[in-house]
């Protein structure tokens, strides 16, 4: 068995929403190959999607678009990359307080609770 990490796409909608939301996630697939991988992927997807009435009696939707990414795992090791995005932003001091912020909270809740 060949391990791949899918990333499936969700679009989630409700009523009277002024901007489309997607979801991305990524998954760990075991499969034979790419192509069973791919499938277990859309059925997972597929089997994901769902509706529901929000707290203010709107209905959301969550519906699978596709998988965007499929990508083969060689070996598992601890700290091997398993994904990269790199993207442009214009506030970088902003995104750089952000990501210290998020790391001290993680920090924070990792420390045991003497």
């Amino acid at each position: 068995m060949n391990w791949y990490i899918a990333k499936i796409v969700f679009g989630i909608t409700a009523e009277n929403q002024e901007k489309q939301q997607f979801d991305e996630q990524l998954r760990l697939i075991e499969a034979e190959s790419q192509e069973e991988a791919f499938l277990k992927s859309r059925m997972i997807g597929l089997g994901e999607e769902d509706s529901f009435i929000n707290d203010k009696n709107k209905i959301v939707k969550w519906e699978f678009i596709n998988v965007a990414e499929l990508l083969p795992l060689k070996k598992l090791e601890d700290g091997m990359e398993v994904y990269s995005r790199i993207h442009e932003i214009d506030e970088a001091n902003s995104y750089v307080s952000f990501i210290h912020q998020k790391a001290m909270a993680l920090r924070l809740n990792a420390l045991p609770l003497f």
